[in-house]
């Protein structure tokens, strides 16, 4: 999978633009700004957006292409983020620690899904939120249509609402939904899809 996205996002154009993602901009809007881990960050337009917010960011990806591409950003805004390269299996951050965990379309395969997302917990502070947005199963049926609107093509590695309430059954449900979405993020997420958001609380 390094490999994939090395290629991905070896290009000068960012594949996913440079704006946040809208859910997560909204989300994050409404929380008092403090620390963020944001796991695969691929190019950076989120964790950029965050630290425009005043929030302090940490983030990794399998790909040292989306890191180079996420500073160059940040340089561009004038921001600063810990952006390390590494995958979920040595993560190199401490738990306990973050007021949010974003996940932005960061789909694992079926096997790992639901032991990363309970390891992903583990790093929020109690009171800290999760805040996901990812392709539903049924966005498969709107890549014939849109095939630019991305997401994997293996149905087991796309999210259901079942699914993500059992993952994180030990987060307070704030929002929980399967919604068609307009998305207008680069070249590689454009058009109608298909999408769970969810956001959780961590009471401790």
């Amino acid at each position: 999978m390094e490999e994939f996205w090395n290629k991905r996002y070896d290009s000068e154009s960012y594949i996913y633009g440079k704006e946040p993602n809208v859910f997560f901009r909204c989300k994050l809007d409404e929380i008092t700004p403090g620390r963020i881990l944001l796991p695969a960050e691929g190019e950076g337009r989120n964790g950029i957006y965050a630290a425009r917010c005043n929030w302090e960011v940490d983030a990794f990806d399998l790909s040292v292409s989306g890191q180079m591409k996420a500073m160059n950003l940040a340089d561009e805004y004038g921001v600063q983020i810990n952006y390390k390269t590494g995958s979920m299996d040595n993560i190199p951050f401490a738990g306990n620690t973050y007021d949010v965990v974003a996940l932005l379309f960061a789909h694992w395969p079926e096997s790992l899904r639901a032991a990363y997302h309970q390891k992903l917990i583990s790093f929020l502070k109690p009171g800290g939120f999760l805040i996901l947005e990812g392709f539903s199963k049924l966005n498969l049926q709107y890549t014939e249509k849109y095939p630019q609107i991305g997401g994997p093509r293996d149905i087991g590695m796309l999210f259901s609402v079942d699914e993500i309430k059992s993952d994180f059954a030990d987060l307070e449900i704030l929002i929980l939904e399967a919604k068609e979405v307009e998305l207008s993020e680069g070249e590689n997420h454009k058009g109608t899809g298909h999408v769970v958001n969810f956001v959780g609380r961590y009471n401790g």
